[in-house]
């Protein structure tokens, strides 16, 4: 199958997008926080699409589902360093400890899994689905900071960190236990 298409593309979009969103993040203008937050969430949206597009056309490669959680994955920790370094509270590590492990976690599962005949017990869940929407929805609102029409952005954007963790353990969680049922220990066992 040709990895040369849009779905493809935009995947790789979403990873170029990343050094610019750190550039422009450390731009000292009033106006760096706010497009490097309206970067994010265009990546985030590419996020949506690519799949969309790649279903709705059915050009699923097993190139894109390699690709798009690789992009995924880089997006989320690389925004979450960068907020950590700028932040440099401890508030903000926790959770970012937490999101940033269980994504290393899960993706060494995953690859296990394959390794053994069985990833589709770890398949990407609606949970897991739930996660990844509270993680874009504090990045963007951590990245933004300042408050907006009254609302304390900054603060809204810790409570969903602090959620999207929660969430991160919680499906983490589902995965291992699927991965570790009794039918995946057949799997194990027969390779």
């Amino acid at each position: 199958m040709n990895r040369i298409n849009i779905p493809n593309l935009l995947t790789f979009a979403r990873i170029v997008l990343l050094p610019v969103i750190l550039i422009i993040f450390y731009l000292p203008y009033w106006w760096a926080r706010p497009l490097s937050c309206a970067i994010f969430l265009m990546a985030a949206i590419t996020d949506w699409l690519d799949g969309y597009l790649a279903r709705k056309w059915e050009i699923e490669s097993a190139f894109g589902a390699f690709l798009d959680p690789v992009a995924d994955k880089l997006m989320v920790a690389s925004v979450l360093i960068l907020l950590v370094e700028d932040a440099s509270t401890w508030l903000l590590t926790v959770p970012a400890i937490v999101i940033i492990g269980r994504e290393i976690t899960i993706s060494a599962l995953r690859e296990w899994m394959a390794s053994v005949g069985s990833r589709a017990k770890v398949a990407v869940s609606y949970l897991g689905k739930i996660k990844t929407t509270a993680q874009i929805t504090a990045l963007a609102m951590l990245l933004f900071r300042d408050n907006l029409f009254g609302l304390p952005i900054y603060d809204i954007g810790m409570v969903c960190l602090y959620l999207a963790a929660v969430l991160t353990i919680w499906s983490m969680v589902d995965y291992l236990v699927a991965a570790f049922s009794k039918d995946a220990d057949k799997a194990g066992k027969a390779s």
